[in-house]
């Protein structure tokens, strides 16, 4: 979020050594004020949404959040991210000042102000499973504020159609007339997207959240009694109202502001800021037992709903750990009860603390920038891992997959790395012949051999949890459920994302079946095998049933 956010939080959380934390025994599930919703039970990521670039068409018409400059394009001497994005699913992009990637490609950037990025970004959640975006609203009557009412209506115009959820968030950092002006830009901006289909509903009510309230720093000076009005004006409204609190809320020391408490408990849902506080597995231990576990009882007592923030790490601080830091988080969360989960950020470049994808390899990186890649600790990670890493961990939430401290999710799906898989070929019941990708791969997967060649033949690669993906050896590119599915199946991908996973079903007769993860939908032999694989029916029948063949 903002930089105020990173300079306010201090050093990690203290507590007792993890090897204790097993004589707690905290249970998984606890007391909830609200059922599940599309906050509770769900995955919520912050969206900033605050990337522009001159010449983009936004009112603001500046280098927004790109450079420290602004009124210059970004370059290593002005320069304010700490990580570079994965700029290969952008069909508009912008040049900057930074020398040429290390792979000879141009240096070329995003603007959020372009709907085709906001479209690419709420693909990425459809793609991963993400529930819910919090659209960050900072002081609109600043000069940025006509430039952050049309980024809500271009949120708002991606989450329906990409099926996600979304809701205002009001960072309230610095906003000198907060009392009177958050409640005059809920009347007559930002209330109006709750007749959204998208809107994020909770207990039937919009959600709204409030950043901000109880910070003891001189960004955030609002007294007990105007962040009480505050939240109570909103809830009489007729608004679920989280807050973004500091993560010494309950006690009221350190980064807290004493005699907030009644303002805390006024709360439908409570989330601490996490960021900043935290830099490894062994921090996010302590912070569990020093913070977590305690809150989330405060909360039942009090019938508030425990949103907990989880981080992937700052990449320029080489916090992540391939993935482990932000696993551990969510395994301590999740085995706390927590009613929902916070992840900072989904395009925070910013702070290097984005999961939306980022480049994996130096290649995929200004030359002479200095900025570090996903693969910063020697383990190769795909571009997408921290979004799919957060898509496992919405399932372990949800209790679709089995509390584990262990991820399920690896680094990266074995085209990456070009690692080996078991050599299976595929034929269809439908017609009994063999899955080829034909023409060298270039053509869709039809049916239609009667012996098993190369182009007959695929590396199944294992991604955990029953997922897998197939690697063409006609290419040695992974077969894609293109189109999100809508389209025949091919193999034209060099990594397996959510459109190139499928999970891989045993029938009682022995055939195995593959259903898509991008629409759940199950692969067929279409036209009993005359014509291309595609993954659009919703039950198994003959069609849909191969026989799995390996060597």
């Amino acid at each position: 979020m903002s930089v105020s956010r990173r300079t306010f939080i201090g050093t990690a959380a203290g507590g007792v050594a993890a090897a204790a934390l097993g004589t707690l025994g905290i249970a998984r599930t606890a007391s909830a004020a609200g059922a599940p919703g599309d906050v509770v039970g769900k995955v919520t990521v912050g969206y900033q949404g605050w990337f522009a670039c001159i010449g983009d068409g936004a009112p603001i018409n500046t280098w927004w959040h790109w450079s420290q400059n602004a009124g210059q394009a970004p370059s290593p001497s002005n320069n304010v991210i700490k990580a570079w994005p994965d700029m290969r699913e952008y069909t508009r992009t912008y040049p900057t000042a930074y020398p040429d990637l290390n792979n000879g490609q141009p240096a070329t950037l995003f603007s959020s102000y372009d709907q085709q990025t906001v479209d690419t970004h709420f693909l990425w959640m459809q793609q991963n499973s993400i529930d819910t975006a919090a659209l960050q609203r900072f002081n609109p009557n600043s000069p940025e504020g006509p430039t952050r009412d049309a980024m809500a209506a271009k949120v708002r115009s991606a989450a329906e159609s990409h099926g996600r959820k979304f809701y205002v968030m009001y960072d309230v950092t610095g906003w000198t007339n907060m009392q009177s002006e958050i409640k005059t830009d809920w009347t007559n901006k930002m209330k109006a997207h709750t007749a959204s289909s998208a809107y994020a509903l909770q207990n039937g009510r919009p959600v709204v959240c409030i950043w901000g309230f109880g910070f003891n720093d001189s960004n955030h000076t609002f007294s007990a009694a105007a962040c009480l009005d505050v939240v109570n004006w909103f809830k009489s409204q007729g608004c679920y109202v989280i807050g973004g609190v500091p993560r010494e809320w309950r006690t009221g020391t350190g980064g807290s502001r004493a005699g907030y408490a009644d303002v805390y408990h006024a709360l439908n849902m409570i989330s601490p800021w996490m960021v900043g506080a935290i830099g490894n597995a062994g921090d996010s231990d302590n912070a569990y037992t020093a913070y977590t576990v305690p809150d989330q009882a405060d909360c039942n007592a009090h019938g508030i709903d425990y949103q907990p923030c989880v981080l992937p790490g700052d990449v320029s601080a080489r916090q992540r750990a391939h993935g482990d830091f932000m696993w551990r988080q969510f395994y301590n969360v999740c085995r706390a009860g927590a009613q929902g989960v916070y992840v900072s950020m989904f395009d925070e470049y910013g702070e290097g603390n984005q999961i939306a994808k980022t480049a994996e390899t130096a290649a995929s990186v200004p030359a002479g920038s200095g900025l570090w890649a996903l693969d910063e600790d020697g383990t190769a990670c795909s571009s997408d891992y921290y979004l799919r890493l957060t898509g496992d961990g919405g399932r372990m939430l949800k209790g679709q997959i089995a509390l584990t401290a262990t991820r399920p999710t690896q680094p990266t799906t074995g085209p990456s790395t070009g690692g080996p898989g078991t050599v299976v070929s595929l034929r269809a019941r439908a017609n009994n012949q063999y899955v080829t990708a034909d023409n060298a791969g270039t053509s869709p997967l039809i049916a239609n051999r009667t012996s098993i060649g190369p182009w007959e033949q695929f590396d199944l690669l294992d991604l955990g949890s029953g997922n897998i993906a197939l690697r063409a050896h006609a290419n040695n590119l992974v077969v894609c459920a293109d189109n999100a599915g809508t389209s025949p199946l091919i193999a034209n991908r060099t990594t397996a994302g959510a459109w190139e996973t499928f999970q891989l079903l045993h029938n009682p007769n022995g055939t195995i079946s593959l259903k898509a993860q991008i629409n759940a939908m199950y692969v067929t032999a279409e036209n009993a095998g005359a014509a291309a694989l595609v993954a659009n029916r919703t039950t198994i029948g003959g069609w849909e049933q191969f026989d799995l063949i390996t060597g």
